[in-house]
């Protein structure tokens, strides 16, 4: 797969003259890394780490406009017939501007761990496409001790199918190599709110990685709010063998009886859902849909979802903390 990702990747740097892009803070010139490029029909892509992205009508023939944002920026609008080698996005002052005040509690602490529900079930598994974000709450039982989370603990399933005829852990793997963006929200009238850091936190799974897959978030001084908070997972799209993310096309085109279709691609690794956790915890939303409003994994909300006919409402998201004794 990641061979045909950069097979595809070089015959798109053929037009790059006419088709690539970055994204640059219009004050400092600094690339803009992961921003959202929506075609306002359901459809988008992201910017790579340099703020760069690759649109091209061989791709996508049918766009005449591209919505772009990212995260203490204002929105940007232009149509693909104007579309320059350079787009500059304009800060929000008083967002980049904000200092996030955080502090080291003193004083005793222990580690804990909120463990993750994992298993090995593809068909209980939610398949993770560019369009969609989840978000999982964890509340705050003691308010009165701080919280810091150091570690994510992510179910994933690398496999799409039982490979039991392997003899080894790796053996036998389609390879993939897959960017992923975490988040983190606080908690505004039960829905994810402002974020809680204005920090990049990326990483990659391959096929290698294990069931429970670590993110280290020690250095980003995450602590939880009293109200509690949200912690998001977002695919960006695949990548080549150094990490770099490749051109993505967000759907593949199926003809049937009715014409073409648009079907959303998918990604791996895919994600354990879960009935253990009875209480709803997860929110979903399409980044490129429905004005990108959050909304509860539920059937009220969803429609046609295979996991929620199952039972399986949650996606049970691990932490590791490091807890500090109640001040007096």
């Amino acid at each position: 797969m990641i061979k045909n990702a950069i097979i595809i990747f070089t015959y798109l740097l053929s037009s790059i003259t006419f088709s690539q892009t970055t994204i640059v803070d219009q004050e400092n010139r600094n690339p803009v890394s992961y921003a959202t490029v929506s075609f306002g029909n359901g459809h988008g892509i992201f910017a790579d780490d340099e703020g760069k992205f690759i649109f091209t009508k061989k791709l996508y023939a049918d766009i005449d406009t591209l919505f772009i944002s990212a995260l203490g920026y204002k929105d940007y609008k232009v149509a693909t017939v104007n579309l320059t080698k350079t787009v500059e996005l304009l800060p929000f002052q008083d967002a980049l501007d904000e200092v996030l005040l955080r502090y080291t509690p003193k004083g005793k602490s222990k580690e804990e761990t909120l463990k993750p529900t994992v298993h090995d079930d593809y068909y209980k598994c939610w398949l993770p496409t560019i369009e969609s974000e989840i978000a999982v709450y964890f509340d705050n039982d003691n308010p009165a001790k701080a919280k810091k989370v150091n570690t994510l603990l992510l179910p994933i399933k690398v496999e799409a199918k039982d490979w039991s005829k392997r003899k080894t852990k790796t053996s036998n793997k389609l390879p993939f190599s897959t960017l992923f963006r975490v988040q983190f929200y606080e908690n505004e009238d039960g829905l994810p709110g402002d974020v809680l850091t204005y920090d990049k936190i990326i990483f990659r799974v391959t096929e290698a990685s294990e069931s429970v897959f670590e993110v280290d978030v020690s250095s980003n001084n995450i602590y939880i709010p009293k109200e509690g908070m949200f912690v998001s997972l977002q695919v960006l799209g695949y990548t080549d063998k150094a990490g770099k993310l490749l051109p993505n096309k967000k759907y593949r085109e199926v003809k049937t009886a009715r014409g073409i279709v648009k079907v959303s691609t998918t990604f791996r690794p895919l994600l354990p859902f879960t009935d253990q956790v009875k209480t709803p915890k997860t929110f979903v939303k399409r980044v490129f849909l429905n004005n990108n409003q959050w909304v509860l994994f539920d059937k009220k909300n969803i429609q046609d979802s295979n996991l929620l006919k199952a039972g399986l409402n949650n996606y049970a998201i691990g932490l590791g903390l490091q807890v500090y004794k109640e001040e007096e």
